[in-house]
This record gives structure tokens, C-alpha cells and sequence, in this order.
């Protein structure tokens, strides 16, 4: 069994992975926030873009989501605070460079119908 990159202590197959195959509809904000994490640790950018709302999704392109994606080695997701449409949280990396980073965020997202989207985030 291969434990969710989204540090939920459940294992891939039964966490994250249904979402990021399309297998799943992702039934909330946290949801999303996870299954989005797990998406840059198999560098899935197709997800990525797909998840991002359309209002915002013209600010992000593949290359970019891939090459962050794959020039970091995260290690660790900790969520802060969770509301009906924002999650804070923290995400814990190793860049090309061997530095460690934490990348702090509170994001925002939407559901539309039954898809729930990335909208943006505030960086502390």
C-alpha cells in the first residue's frame, strides 16, 4: 500500500488517486486542496490546469505547473485551517538546490455544479 502524497494517512488508491484519474467527482474545498498537492508530487499538470477555475486558469500554463512540479521534492502537506471555500495550509520541498522551503498559503476555491475549482491564494 503506497500512503496519499496529501498526508492523510489512507493509501493513494483510496485518497487522492480516484480524483486525479477523473475516476471521482471531488466532493470538497480540502478535497481539491489535497488532491491538487498530491497532483505536483506525480506531476500531474494536466489536473492542475483542469481544477483551476476558469476565471484564473489564463495566469497558469503547463510549463510552468510541470517544471515546478518536477524541480522540487515535497515532502510534506500540513493543513492549517479549513472552511466551506478556503484552505490554509503549508507545503514542505526540497528544491533542485538541495534548499528546504515552506511554501505557506491560504487558497481560495468554487464549486460549480458538481466540480469544485482552485480560485487563488493569498502567500504568507
Amino acid at each position: 500500500m503506497k500512503t496519499c502524497y496529501c498526508c492523510s494517512n489512507l493509501a493513494f488508491e483510496d485518497c487522492c488517486e480516484p480524483y486525479l484519474l477523473g475516476i471521482q467527482k471531488v466532493p470538497t474545498a480540502e478535497a481539491l486542496m489535497r488532491s491538487r498537492y498530491s497532483a505536483y508530487c506525480t506531476h500531474n499538470a494536466d489536473y492542475l490546469l483542469a481544477t483551476t477555475h476558469i476565471s484564473t486558469r489564463k495566469f497558469h500554463n503547463k510549463k510552468e505547473i510541470l517544471t515546478w512540479a518536477t524541480q522540487n521534492s515535497w515532502l510534506k502537506l500540513e493543513i492549517v485551517e479549513v472552511t466551506e471555500k478556503t484552505v490554509e495550509f503549508k507545503t514542505y520541498f526540497i528544491d533542485n538546490g538541495l534548499q528546504s522551503h515552506c511554501h505557506h498559503e491560504k487558497s481560495t476555491f468554487k464549486k460549480q455544479g458538481e466540480q469544485w475549482y482552485y480560485v487563488d491564494g493569498k502567500f504568507f
